[in-house]
C-alpha cells in the first residue's frame, strides 16, 4: 500500500471486501451481512454500528449503539443531509476512543459516500485523497452519480474548490475519475 495521504492514518491490513474494511483507527466500513457478525463486530471492538439502509435489519447486540440512517441507493437520496451529523457522531465516537462501523447493503455506494464525506471534514482530505484513500481500504466502493455530485457540492462548501468534476461519457454523467476506465470498457 502506499503512505498515507493524511497523518492521521495509518497503514492498516489487506483490505477486505467480504468482512470489514478499516479506513482510519475507528472508522471500518462493511456490508449487512458483516454488521451482524457478532464476532467481526467484537474481535474489531466495534461500539458505533450505523446502518445507512431501509432494507438491512441489525442484530441488536449489547454495548453497541445504533443509528439508522433509512436512505435508498438511488441518485436522488439526500444522503447529503447525514453528511455532517454522521460525521460529526463518527468523530464524537472516536473522541470518546470507540469504533465505528458504517454498513449498507453491500458496503459500495451509501456508506463509503459518508465515509468520504467524514474523511473530507474531519481529516481535512479533498474529495479525490479520500476516494482514493477509502478505495485502497475497500476497493468494492462506488457511490452512485447523485451521491458524488453531492459529494462534489460538499468538498466546494468545506474547502471552496473541486477535486473531481462530473463528466459526460458513453454511459452517462460520471466523475472524472472515472473516465479512463469507462473509456477502457466501452470503446468509442
Amino acid at each position: 500500500m502506499t503512505a498515507s495521504p493524511c497523518p492521521f492514518l495509518v497503514q492498516f491490513r489487506q483490505p477486505s471486501v467480504s468482512g470489514l474494511s478499516q479506513i482510519t483507527s475507528s472508522l471500518y466500513i462493511s456490508s449487512g451481512v458483516a454488521a451482524n457478525n457478532k464476532l467481526m463486530l467484537s474481535s474489531n471492538q466495534i461500539t458505533t454500528v450505523i446502518n445507512v439502509s431501509v432494507a438491512v435489519v441489525n442484530t441488536l447486540f449489547e454495548d453497541i449503539q445504533y443509528i439508522q440512517v433509512p436512505i435508498a441507493d438511488t441518485p436522488v437520496s439526500r444522503l447529503c443531509d447525514f453528511f455532517d451529523s454522521i460525521a460529526d457522531h463518527i468523530h464524537s465516537v472516536e473522541m470518546k476512543q470507540g469504533r465505528t462501523l458504517l454498513h449498507c447493503t453491500a458496503g459500495v455506494s451509501r456508506s463509503a459516500a459518508l465515509c468520504l464525506a467524514y474523511l473530507m471534514k474531519y481529516h481535512a482530505m479533498s474529495l479525490l485523497d479520500a476516494h482514493t484513500w477509502t478505495k485502497s481500504c475497500r476497493p468494492i466502493i462506488r457511490p452512485n452519480s447523485g451521491f458524488w455530485e453531492q459529494l462534489i457540492h460538499y468538498e466546494f462548501q468545506l474547502f471552496g474548490k473541486n477535486t473531481v468534476h462530473m463528466v459526460n461519457s458513453p454511459v452517462g454523467v460520471i466523475p472524472d475519475i472515472y473516465e479512463k476506465e469507462v473509456h477502457l470498457m466501452v470503446p468509442l
